[in-house]
């Protein structure tokens, strides 16, 4: 195993700051800070998470109120060592060209659609961290059978840890963080069956 490039070498003992990754111009797309750790998504996307995430994201961007924004795949800054970047952010913050990243306090939904490669990260330690960080929504969306599978997550202020609001097959209708009322299964192409052998 070779050694690795300078630029991967944390530059100080605790560990990556939520800042540095403004400043990482090597670093491959999608790079996230956990707990000061840089995190890659290393394997190739699968054509069913990108048109999953791509669907909802349009049908979004028609859906939010006007002081909404829907936008994808920008990170998070959580706090100082943790910057996740999620399938799709739902904001009220105004919108910034430049923009890298949005604060909590700007975040009304955030949605992660589940890839084998980041189950852990979506199932339980993201969980856990927007809770922390007062994100109120949270959806994560799973494959069945072909077919988009919502869980919704609703934040529990007093504990500040997330409930669950529901499993969602078909079609997905919410009354917060706005109206939401979608079509689940008109997200990506019907999936196709296998023939009958006679």
């Amino acid at each position: 195993m070779g050694e690795l490039p300078d630029w991967m070498y944390p530059p100080r003992e605790e560990g990556w700051f939520a800042d540095d990754l403004d400043h990482l111009p090597q670093a491959p797309r999608h790079t996230e800070l956990i707990e000061g750790a840089l995190v890659f998504m290393t394997s190739p996307q699968r054509s069913w998470h990108s048109r999953t995430v791509t669907a909802l994201t349009a049908l979004l961007e028609e859906l939010v109120p006007e002081g909404f924004l829907a936008e994808r795949e920008m990170t998070i800054k959580l706090d100082g060592r943790n910057r996740p970047e999620p399938d799709l952010v739902v904001a009220t913050a105004d919108y910034d060209p430049d923009r890298t990243w949005y604060a909590t306090e700007d975040v009304a939904l955030v949605v992660e659609v589940v890839s084998p490669e980041s189950a852990d990260r979506d199932r339980i330690v993201k969980v856990r961290k927007y809770a922390e960080a007062g994100i109120p929504y949270y959806w994560v969306i799973e494959e069945e059978g072909g077919l988009p599978v919502v869980h919704v997550f609703e934040l529990e202020s007093s504990t500040s840890s997330y409930a669950p609001a529901g499993i969602f097959r078909g079609r997905l209708k919410r009354p917060v963080p706005f109206p939401v009322d979608i079509d689940l299964d008109a997200l990506v192409p019907a999936p196709k069956r296998s023939k009958r052998a006679d």
